[in-house]
């Protein structure tokens, strides 16, 4: 696909194994494709012409039926924190967002994968914003390609800034399988971007086909938005437990752990909202039901946003909660809030979308019509 609505092949989303294949139907050499890939992500080329040590004939031939094109960046701004967010612009006038959040040692890129979700998480502002399609390979990986140029000269040699992503922009990554699986292979492409399969995270609402499908096809690392320790109230919070329930999503995500070569740990992520999933009882239930799975719990302190009906919970209802996992062994953090300035922390990301669900005008009508965040959560 090319983002400009040209008709040529855009090289930004192909795999080694895809430009291959490509530069085999051509008549060429296969190992044009790791020159190609190269060019285009570890120099950041955005120009055939540029690729000097390809020869002027095949660089001729490429131009007529190929392009290089990464998505249009409409706004670009920096949180007081250093977070720096982008909104960029996809074919057919929707937007998406990507956050970049600096850390000591090491800077995150949270990456998106659908133009909004069709998933609705209640507590979820990206969710409210309904769905209106899946993004390609091409506009995945454009999303790294331009965090990277926009920090650093590629080809040179110093610190990286980008040393981690995680799949865990706006949309659910599993519902958009093989675009998210062709893009993240190039992040862990050696002659791409290089990165490794413990610092590319892909996060998940629970979509167990396709967990099971990742097995032999990626070796990232795997996080679960669980948010709540029974099925009863993740019905209400994550609407598909409903098909997917806790007892079968954490047995997908374990298997999926253990056919890995090395030994690694779930992320699960439970985002906290003052009254709903953060009193004791919900941490002692958590307790008990992450025992069957190796693990680490990221607590998210929810991030407020426009009628969301929702709270953030105390500090020391934070500390309590996580002080009662602590004690029971397992590896606690808080996600500290970045880029809420800027409208960049978790679960804030709303981009611009052209909701072909109606989901988006629901939400107003049920806000206007006094519809609690409950009875939403419940109705939906």
């Amino acid at each position: 696909m090319s983002l400009s609505g040209d008709e040529r092949v855009n090289l930004m989303g192909m795999t080694v194994s895809q430009l291959e294949d490509f530069f085999v139907q051509m008549g060429e050499k296969k190992y044009r494709a790791v020159q190609v890939v190269k060019w285009i992500h570890q120099r950041g080329v955005s120009s055939i012409e540029e690729m000097t040590d390809i020869s002027r004939s095949l660089r001729d031939k490429l131009a007529g039926i190929a392009v290089i094109n990464a998505p249009e960046v409409t706004y670009q701004k920096d949180s007081k924190d250093g977070t720096r967010k982008w909104i960029m612009k996809m074919p057919g006038g929707s937007s998406v967002e990507t956050v970049f959040i600096p850390e000591e040692g090491r800077g995150t890129l949270c990456v998106s994968s659908q133009i909004g979700c069709s998933l609705d998480c209640s507590f979820c502002s990206t969710g409210k914003q309904g769905f209106n399609r899946d993004l390609t390979a091409v506009e995945i990986i454009g999303q790294v390609w331009l965090a990277v140029k926009s920090f650093d000269q590629p080809g040179q040699k110093r610190e990286r800034r980008v040393t981690n992503v995680v799949m865990m922009g706006m949309g659910e990554p599993l519902l958009n399988f093989d675009n998210v699986i062709a893009a993240m292979n190039l992040m862990m492409e050696d002659n791409a971007y290089g990165l490794s399969k413990r610092r590319v995270t892909l996060s998940t609402s629970g979509v167990v086909p396709a967990i099971e499908q990742m097995h032999g096809v990626t070796d990232a690392c795997l996080a679960l938005s669980l948010h709540a320790p029974n099925d009863e109230l993740r019905n209400q919070l994550v609407p598909i437990n409903r098909k997917y329930g806790i007892e079968k999503t954490l047995q997908a995500c374990k298997a999926y752990l253990d056919q890995l070569a090395d030994k690694r740990v779930a992320t699960i992520e439970y985002t906290l909202i003052d009254g709903i999933n953060d009193e004791l009882q919900h941490a002692q239930e958590l307790v008990q039901v992450l025992r069957q799975i190796p693990c680490k719990i990221n607590l998210i302190p929810f991030n407020p946003f426009p009628n969301s009906g929702y709270r953030r919970p105390s500090n020391n209802r934070i500390h309590r909660f996580r002080e009662t996992l602590q004690q029971a062994g397992y590896n606690v953090t808080v996600r500290k809030t970045r880029g809420d300035d800027i409208d960049a922390a978790c679960g804030q990301l709303v981009g611009r979308v052209q909701d072909l669900t109606k989901r988006n005008q629901r939400f107003i009508d049920a806000v206007q019509l006094g519809v609690s965040a409950a009875e939403r959560a419940h109705t939906r």
